[in-house]
């Protein structure tokens, strides 16, 4: 049953599960430990160029599988049986880090690479589950619910990772190195403990009850259909469109933020108070956000957090001090969870429910080929120009092109588009 508390709170604590491996995993410790201990005495050229190319290769990978496991998903109902296998195998594989050894990178790379399919592959059908939690009225407030626990969940787990980093002694631990490697195993059981009330309490509508081999059958035959079907459901196409732009942007700024504030000169600890701040500040903005979603219009609300990302690459530009890059991770802070929670929920208005998993398939697929556009814009410019300012700063032709776009989707039009194509289908 939609808006059941239980299954509202039960998916939204998967965003508090697995975020712990966004910020003290992705975005923290493992760069950092893979230069410094994993590829300790190797050529640092030879092990950056593998850690990339294997990122890229898992991007891909989930990039170009999302949209046939949803298909598959979908047409059998296994919805949540692959996010239990994916958040497995992302937890598990987090968790072996604790087991590698120094100038072990191959191995580091290995379980790093599965542990972000196991990632990335789960939110696919995590996020193809909210329609059935949530009912059109209440499903904005449910996904930035899911975004503000995943902040706050995912903050203070990395709070407490970075004091026993920095001061391992105070926790009973030898050294920094067993430090890292116990937030590694902390990450791991942290993802799975609170996976658990998804895997138990919310429910996986089951339209057709197919074998895995029929699902697998029908699922691929319904790819075409699906990419076809876009043809008629022009304003979910549009958006799709505008959605890979402007949050091309906003990854790009994520991914880039820590690098460019280290081309200035920031010291590492800055950028961790950074990241902290970032964390806690989207905690109530994104509920918050919720609310100025309500009164403006859900449209509307990434509007206006699309234009405050072109002015936060303008004040990118003319960044000095580490007190001008703090103000810059609260306001990103502001709109990040905002504009990435009504975008998810958005998105469910203008597809069809009984396909989700295979639309969020796309919706995810777009997700993961973000940031390709940014960082090579970015890299482009400030070849061309020798200042990093002006390749940040440029950032606001995505920005611009997003914002364009995503205004002519007509959200009136997409629901008759729906309706049509449901009644087809």
């Amino acid at each position: 049953m939609k808006d059941s508390k239980l299954e509202i709170l039960s998916w939204s604590l998967y965003d508090w599960a697995n975020s712990a491996f966004a910020t003290t995993v992705m975005a923290a410790f493992f760069p950092i430990f893979f230069s410094q201990y994993w590829a300790y005495g190797s050529d640092s050229t030879v092990t950056t160029f593998y850690l990339g190319l294997s990122n890229s290769l898992a991007s891909v990978f989930v990039a170009a599988m999302a949209p046939v496991l949803g298909a598959i998903a979908d047409r059998g109902g296994y919805r949540k049986k692959f996010l239990i296998f994916f958040a497995f195998l992302g937890s598990i594989m987090t968790g072996a880090l604790w087991l590698v050894k120094m100038g072990q990178w191959p191995l580091a790379v290995v379980f790093y690479v599965l542990a972000t399919i196991g990632f990335s592959g789960a939110n696919t059908f995590y996020d193809s589950l909210l329609p059935s939690v949530a009912s059109e009225k209440k499903v904005d407030f449910v996904s930035c619910l899911g975004y503000s626990l995943g902040y706050i969940g995912g903050g203070l787990l990395f709070l407490i990772n970075v004091l026993m980093y920095i001061m391992p002694e105070k926790f009973g631990i030898s050294d920094s190195v067993r430090a890292v490697k116990l937030s590694f195993l902390m990450v791991c059981i942290w993802w799975l403990v609170f996976s658990l009330p998804i895997f138990f309490f919310v429910k996986d509508s089951k339209k057709d009850k197919l074998s895995i081999r029929q699902a697998c059958k029908e699922g691929f035959l319904q790819i075409t259909t699906t990419v076809k079907s876009l043809k008629k459901l022009k304003n979910t196409g549009l958006f799709l469109v505008a959605y890979w732009c402007y949050i091309d942007g906003v990854d790009t700024i994520i991914r880039m933020a820590t690098d460019y504030g280290t081309a200035l000169g920031f010291p590492s600890e800055s950028l961790i108070v950074a990241l902290l701040i970032t964390q806690f500040v989207a905690f109530p903005a994104a509920i918050l956000y919720n609310l100025f979603g309500k009164k403006i219009g859900t449209k509307q609300a990434i509007l206006v957090a699309i234009a405050a990302y072109a002015m936060i690459a303008i004040v990118g530009f003319f960044m000095t001090k580490v007190i001008h890059f703090y103000i810059l991770a609260v306001i990103i802070g502001l709109f990040q969870g905002g504009i990435q929670a009504l975008s998810r929920s958005y998105y469910s208005r203008l597809i069809p429910q009984n396909q989700s998993s295979q639309f969020y398939g796309f919706f995810n697929m777009l997700g993961k080929f973000a940031a390709i556009i940014g960082p090579l814009l970015v890299g482009i410019v400030t070849l061309i120009t020798g200042q990093q300012r002006y390749g940040i700063v440029s950032l606001i032709i995505l920005f611009i092109l997003g914002f364009v776009l995503l205004r002519r989707v007509d959200d009136e039009q997409a629901r008759k588009e729906v309706n049509s194509f449901d009644s087809s289908f």
